[in-house]
């Protein structure tokens, strides 16, 4: 694949590329990111007993957090680099409130950012994921993003007006209108959910956020129950697929370095206002990195830009947004994502396959990482790259000639 200009882009450049399909992935990445897991802070806020101040000031540092790192990586390195919370640490944290005070979990996630800006800042990470065979990487992508496509399809039986007709509306887009056919199925998904009532009445008092300082509490129980698990959860879950789509798609000359002690950093600054960690998007980040995107690689980054704007619209009106959790429908968000991630999906998983000498260790990735697999606290995307290394080393050592 061809190595892209990662220089800094300018102000005119910026202009020069800016692009509706660009700003469009970027707001489907935050309305897919959003939507899927703010319901997971507002159980975890009431599972610890948050006030609403406290809600909101969750809320609103950890999208400005997003924001800031989103738009600053992405415009250093003119790449689609989406950030993100961790949502398998959210739902870990939902699990942990009831058992820990709200200074005890900003202690922890004081302690798992300082862990993860010290491995970034050692270099630790990069030369990792840097041993990780292009094959594996592309079939760790492929596998965490086909439970999304599945589910696009999946939410039909439950919603086929919404379902239908956003479906029926990109499978024309596709053969007629290509770079339009995620805006008319997000067209056709609105229209459809006004026509049947189906989208909520926005709830809630306050319309903006608000930041509440928390001082942190450090106790054993916290760093063995939160911080650690966090921490491996953000590495394993959020940070190696972020890296495996921005190598996948032809930007593999961005460090990985920088981009793990400036989200970590950034978790440091705001876990005192009650932000868990910030750190590359994975899902989402292939919305931005692929060619619904734009169809020249150079000029996707403006979707991380975008991606981070809206997050900052977001922080910004954080009381909002808290008590606006049920007005989109669960089907059309399931759709909008499964949509937007087909073609990425499929080229990830092409891309996996094509490689003969890796092709059944990249198939055992894309298998194992696509079951949703949880064993001994280990997530299906490391046990996939776990059992397809494993596959691809002992497959290598036999050589070619005595793998039938």
């Amino acid at each position: 694949m061809t190595e892209l200009n990662l220089s800094t882009p300018n102000f005119n450049e910026l202009r020069r590329d800016l692009s509706f399909s660009a700003v469009l992935a970027g707001f489907i990445a935050v309305l897919v990111g959003a939507s899927s897991s703010i319901g997971l802070v507002i159980a975890a806020a009431q599972a610890a007993h948050l006030t609403p101040a406290q809600t909101s000031s969750w809320i609103f540092s950890v999208y400005i957090s997003i924001a800031v790192t989103g738009s600053l990586l992405s415009w250093r390195y003119r790449a689609p680099i989406l950030t993100a919370w961790t949502t398998p640490g959210l739902a870990l944290i939902a699990t942990q409130a009831s058992h820990l005070t709200l200074p005890e979990m900003i202690g922890a996630y004081l302690i798992s950012a300082a862990l993860i800006t010290a491995l970034g800042l050692s270099g630790a990470f990069e030369r990792v994921t840097a041993r990780i065979p292009g094959p594996l990487a592309a079939g760790l992508l492929a596998g965490v993003l086909i439970p999304f496509v599945l589910g696009a399809f999946k939410a039909l039986p439950t919603s086929p007006l919404i379902v239908g007709a956003m479906t029926g509306a990109f499978l024309l887009g596709r053969a007629f209108l290509p770079r339009y056919a995620v805006p008319l199925s997000l067209a056709a998904g609105v229209v459809a959910a006004l026509l049947s009532g189906q989208i909520g009445t926005v709830g809630g008092a306050d319309v903006f956020g608000t930041l509440t300082f928390t001082l942190p509490h450090f106790t054993l129980s916290a760093l063995l129950a939160l911080a650690l698990p966090m921490t491996l959860l953000t590495l394993a879950s959020q940070n190696l697929p972020g890296v495996a789509v921005l190598r996948t798609f032809g930007y593999s000359r961005v460090p990985t370095t920088p981009l793990i002690w400036v989200t970590g950093l950034a978790s440091l600054l705001s876990a005192p206002f009650g932000a868990h960690t910030t750190n590359l998007a994975a899902i989402t980040a292939a919305i931005g990195a692929g060619e619904e995107s734009h169809h020249d690689p150079a000029r996707r980054y403006v979707a991380g830009l975008s991606s981070a704007f809206f997050y900052l619209l977001l922080g910004i009106f954080a009381g909002w947004v808290a008590g606006a959790v049920g007005a989109v429908p669960p089907a059309f968000i399931a759709a909008l994502a499964g949509l937007a991630l087909l073609g990425t999906a499929t080229s990830s998983l092409v891309s996996a396959l094509s490689d003969t000498e890796w092709r059944e260790a990249a198939a055992v990735t894309v298998f194992v990482t696509a079951s949703g697999l949880s064993w001994w606290g280990l997530g299906s995307a490391l046990w996939g790259l776990i059992l397809g290394g494993l596959l691809g080393w002992g497959l290598r050592r036999r050589g070619p000639g005595r793998r039938a």
